[in-house]
């Protein structure tokens, strides 16, 4: 039988190159196995209980028939003076597009921008799924790297050299995942500068926006100026700040063209996200226990001390991340070292041996478009943050020249 071929599109979309190690990680956890893992992109602390009582009572009230598409009106008002207290963002609740997590926030918003073969400018070390995303949506990636040195900022000279015909928006994240790297202010105006001069969209991933230490506040790029604003999707949600990774609501702030395409393209695809959690989200954006505040003060306690440990270790070192909750430690002096005979020649092979030899799971970076470095999570207990650094220690003692 001759089968019709299934689709290009979906044929370039690469899986996770973490997902082996990931997979095996789990498959030794559940055979009882002393293994500490780095991967998770998820805060370890319980989403609050004011939230999961909203929930219930949701629930209790017969809150669980289908909502309008592009989710309830109450919400996007939360979502509405929420932008304008943090962000100084004014929107009407018809701007704003309740979806089942940023990520679908993030594919809504590239299929609506783009056309076939349109490019997408995206600022390297990026999160594995905006490269995928993008070609999912039919675009073009077209990669530009930081360098360590500069915190990962890339310049204004790289941007105008990618600049052509084709391009149609750049995503930005601030702070970044895998770096935890923030853009300073004065380069989000000159990335404004560029996008309104061009007419490029910039869709900003504001996702990590309260996990920002050291005193650094975050400023939205579409904050800058009606221009920009005009020409910029905000992205953001739930899932990092209140804990909620498993609720599944994320949002968009746009223009009022744009997020009719993005109701109508949700309206087809996905309709209206959790009704349930839609009212958890209310619950999280109208009031404040302070468990997000105290949530913050521990991840910067991890980071520091996470930080400092890997800086005194022989082979590998890492910047000092603003924000998020990722450490991206550099690995490159161990290419093409030995560890019982076998080479290190990049960063999966790295975290394999790792994890094979010392039960400890890291996310290998080649698919963040970084392959000298691997990332840790400080999204887990500081027990097993000092056991993985011990094993860690442990293992650049046995490398072998």
């Amino acid at each position: 039988m001759n089968k019709r071929p299934l689709s290009r599109r979906a044929s370039r979309i690469h899986p996770s190159a973490t997902l082996k190690i990931d997979a095996k990680f789990k498959r030794m956890l559940s055979e009882g196995i002393d293994v500490v893992g780095f991967a998770a992109g998820e805060p370890d602390f319980d989403t609050p209980e004011y939230i999961k009582s909203a929930a219930c009572k949701a629930i209790k009230e017969g809150k669980t028939k289908y909502t309008p598409a592009s989710g309830i009106y109450d919400l996007k008002v939360a979502v509405c003076n929420k932008l304008k207290k943090d962000n100084n963002l004014t929107y009407e609740p018809s701007q704003i597009i309740i979806s089942s997590g940023a990520k679908q926030s993030l594919y809504n918003s590239l299929s609506v921008l783009l056309n076939p073969g349109d490019e997408v400018i995206l600022p390297g070390p990026f999160w594995v799924s905006y490269y995928e995303l993008i070609q999912m949506a039919g675009g073009y990636p077209v990669i530009l790297e930081g360098r360590e040195e500069d915190d990962f900022q890339i310049t204004k000279k790289q941007i105008e050299d990618a600049l052509s015909e084709k391009t149609k928006a750049i995503i930005i994240t601030n702070p970044n995942n895998p770096t935890g790297m923030m853009i300073s202010n004065e380069f989000l105006k000159v990335i404004a500068d560029i996008c309104v001069k061009n007419g490029i969209y910039v869709i900003s991933d504001e996702i990590y926006e309260k996990l920002i230490y050291d005193g650094k506040e975050h400023m939205s790029i579409a904050a800058l100026g009606e221009d920009i604003k005009d020409l910029t999707i905000v992205v953001n949600g739930v899932s990092k700040t209140y804990a909620m990774t498993g609720w599944r609501i994320g949002y968009t702030a746009s223009n009022h063209e744009i997020a009719a395409l993005m109701s109508n393209y949700q309206s087809h695809s996905t309709s209206n996200p959790n009704t349930i959690a839609q009212y958890a989200a209310l619950a999280a954006l109208s009031a404040d226990d302070g468990s997000a505040e105290r949530m913050k003060k521990e991840f910067e306690k991890r980071r520091n001390y996470m930080v400092d440990r890997i800086n005194t270790l022989p082979y590998v070192h890492c910047r000092k991340p603003m924000g998020a909750f990722y450490v991206m430690m550099n690995v490159s002096k161990l290419f093409p070292k030995k560890y019982k005979g076998r080479v290190i020649d990049s960063a999966t092979s790295l975290c394999e041996i790792l994890l094979d030899n010392f039960k400890l799971s890291l996310v290998p970076c080649e698919s963040f478009g970084a392959g000298d470095y691997v990332r840790w999570s400080y999204a887990t207990s500081m027990e097993n943050i000092v056991k993985g650094l011990d094993r860690l220690e442990a293992f650049l003692g046995e490398v072998e020249d």
